[in-house]
């Protein structure tokens, strides 16, 4: 009884928290954004903090978000799939150890060697440092989601004469599912803060009106900047968490 209990609670707590988090987005947006527009600000804060360019600055943000998750995606899913695949699991530990010294290394150090490996600047050398650091959580639960299908059930289909690649796609898969979304929710998460570093390398971003506030001491284009960012995060946790919680099998929701 109390296992239900508990169950009902933590469902009733993830509702609300479906609600909440984009409520509390538009509760900072909006409100920094009145805080900072009936200021008294200079030219170039009006320039910093104007509606088109703090526009410009989260559409790149968000930009690199996608491409990122986009490589992550297509590296971490087919690579974690066939490291669970018969001949090729020895390997796993050799893929997994590289994305984790991805995970490791500072995220500004990355860009940093990127930058200096290929000695050029703009969207590519900020997006795929950054794919590398996040590419750990997606790779390890796709492995671990294949691993955590109960072997009957694969079984039970080869009995009824599927071909592995039919087991693979109806039965494997879909139960990996909620595993790969909840990697991918962190993965999410680590590409949009990592982002606000794109500046570094002149890919964009929102971390331009954080360094444009800091090295001008303009604390009104800094928290700008700051809250814009820290939104943009809720926000693209808040579509992680749908993702996870109406994507995955019905039968496992």
């Amino acid at each position: 009884m109390t296992a239900g209990i508990d169950t009902s609670s933590t469902g009733r707590a993830d509702r609300v928290r479906l609600l909440a988090q984009p409520a509390l987005v538009l509760i900072l947006v909006g409100g920094v954004l009145g805080w900072a527009f009936t200021r008294d600000l200079s030219a170039t804060q009006q320039a910093s903090i104007s509606v088109s360019n703090l526009a410009h600055l989260t559409w790149q943000h968000v930009l690199i978000t996608v491409a990122v998750v986009v490589i992550v995606l297509v590296l971490s899913v087919p690579l974690g799939t066939l490291l669970t695949r018969p001949g090729w699991t020895r390997l796993a530990p050799l893929f997994v150890g590289i994305a984790n010294i991805g995970a490791a290394a500072p995220a500004i150090g990355l860009l940093v060697l990127f930058y200096l490996a290929t000695r050029t600047t703009g969207f590519w050398v900020g997006v795929l440092p950054i794919a590398f650091y996040s590419l750990l959580p997606v790779l390890r639960n796709t492995i671990l989601g294949y691993q955590e299908v109960d072997r009957t059930l694969i079984d039970a289909g080869r009995g009824q004469g599927m071909s592995a690649l039919t087991v693979l796609r109806r039965v494997e898969f879909p139960m990996a599912v909620p595993y790969i979304l909840a990697g991918l929710r962190t993965s999410l998460v680590l590409a949009v803060g990592t982002a606000t570093l794109c500046f570094l390398v002149s890919a964009g971003g929102l971390g331009i009106l954080i360094d444009t506030g800091y090295k001008l001491r303009d604390n009104v284009t800094l928290v700008v900047g700051a809250v814009l960012a820290v939104s943009l995060a809720l926000l693209v946790d808040w579509l992680g968490a749908l993702a996870e919680t109406y994507l995955g099998p019905k039968g496992l929701r």
